[in-house]
Parts: structure tokens; sequence; C-alpha cells
């Protein structure tokens, strides 16, 4: 039987996994979501990802597709799916898509949510769902910091070490922070991302948010290319995908609202 590919929206808790990509002796999303996908079609499903988030890091608006080895409806795989899924994950949505469809190399930009709880006292509702900073922060400086990543730049000195793209020249096309009471977040848009970006871009807005640095020394620190200039890099857990944006034709569905805290 002709297999038919599906695409499936996503959401998780990263707090409960080693990240997105299967991995041998420790829980995955991806491992979590092909053996459910696999009980309802009673034989192996593979999955592909829009992005392998790293160990920590939540999804609001991930999508991955995979090609259905059984006949069962979108429906059939949503429900059964879930019904099979440990809690942390849930597949939001799944629609029949063109076979030309991947999830990664058609997705065209990605968006991302850094959340940071500033305030002197560790939290405990929010441990390991956003990122707690307990010095004062200078929202307006970050803001300020965060306009200079617009446009398209070699993002070198944003990659970590082990990065394998061969691309560092990425498209941002929203860096948008903003702050509520004790709560700060930033919205990353892009055309892609390397490997910890948004994560080592919050560590050089902290920096700038201490007042430990200029906001110019985020223009700085980018067009340096060099990784050592920048700041440590921000803890995976206030950090959310939130969105994958692919042309009109596939008509998916859209991602559910990005985490609010506030």
């Amino acid at each position: 039987m002709k297999t038919q590919r599906f695409a499936a929206g996503v959401e998780y808790d990263g707090a409960r996994f080693k990240g997105w990509q299967s991995q041998p002796g420790v829980a995955t999303v991806q491992d979590a979501l092909e053996r459910a996908l696999g009980r309802v079609a009673d034989r192996p499903v593979r999955t592909v990802a829009a992005g392998r988030t790293d160990a920590g890091v939540h999804a609001t608006g991930q999508v991955a597709h995979f090609d259905g080895p059984a006949k069962r409806r979108a429906d059939d795989w949503k429900l059964g799916g879930n019904s099979a899924l440990p809690d942390g994950v849930s597949i939001r949505w799944v629609r029949r898509v063109p076979d030309d469809f991947h999830a990664r190399f058609a997705a065209q930009r990605r968006a991302y949510r850094y959340v940071i709880l500033n305030q002197p006292v560790r939290p405990a509702l929010f441990h390991g769902h956003v990122s707690w900073e307990y010095r004062p922060l200078d929202p307006r400086r970050m803001a300020e910091a965060a306009r200079h990543l617009l446009g398209a730049c070699d993002f070198s000195a944003f990659r970590a070490s082990s990065c394998q793209s061969q691309r560092p020249l990425k498209t941002v096309y929203r860096a948008d922070l903003k702050a509520r009471g004790r709560w700060i977040w930033l919205d990353v848009e892009a055309d892609g991302f390397l490997q910890h970006m948004v994560r080592n871009v919050a560590g050089v807005l902290l920096a700038v948010g201490r007042l430990e640095r200029e906001p110019g020394w985020c223009r700085e620190v980018l067009e340096s290319r060099d990784r050592r200039r920048a700041a440590a890099t921000a803890p995976p857990h206030g950090l959310y995908l939130t969105r994958v944006t692919y042309e009109d034709r596939y008509a998916l569905p859209e991602p559910a609202a990005a985490p609010v805290f506030w």
C-alpha cells in the first residue's frame, strides 16, 4: 500500500525530555511520538521535525511530518497518538499533506520566545519552564540591544561550538523584547537558526540588562563573528519554539498561542 504523508502540530514540555532527537537510553520527544504513532499504525513510524530542539527546550508550535504506513484518517492519528503519548507531549493537529512536504526543508520561517522571570528569589511553580535572573534587569536597554539583530547577518558569534550548519548567514525579521512587571520576554523570528543561537542572544541581552555592557555591544559581538566575544549561553528552560511558517498551499493550522505567564 502506498503511504500517505501527514503533517502534525506538536507541543511539549521540554523539562521532561532530553530534547527532540531520538537518543538511546534517554527520553526524547521523537521517540515518544514515534512509539505513539506506531501503536496507531501497528508498525514502525518515523518522524521528521521542523527543528531539533535541545534538552530542556519547550515547544508550542513544533511541526513534524511522517509517512503513514497504514490507512488511517488524520483524526485517527491525532486521537490515537494522543491516547498513547506520555504526559508532557501532545499532538494538537494532523493534516494530510502532499508528498513534497518536508517539515524541516519546506519551512520558510521559525519563531522562538525566550521567557525570563526577574526576581530575587528562585521560582517554584515555574521551575524548569522559565529562565530565572535574580539580579535587576533593564528591559529598555535589552530591547535597544535586540534591535541590532534585525536583517541579514552572519550569526557565527551566536552559534554553539558544536553547530554543524554550513550557513551562518540568517535573516532575522523580528527581535522584540517586552516586559511586564517581573516578566521579560524576547520574540525572535528568522528564516533559520543556528544551534543555541537564541540562547546565546539571550545571554548577551541579559548582560546588557544587568548593566554590564552597553546596548551597542550586541552589534559589536555580531560583527565580530567570534563566539568568544559573546556572553555565556542562557539556560534552555526559558526557550519555546512557537511557530513554523510554510507556504499557504499546505493550509496548515495556526499554532497555539505563545506561552504567557504574566
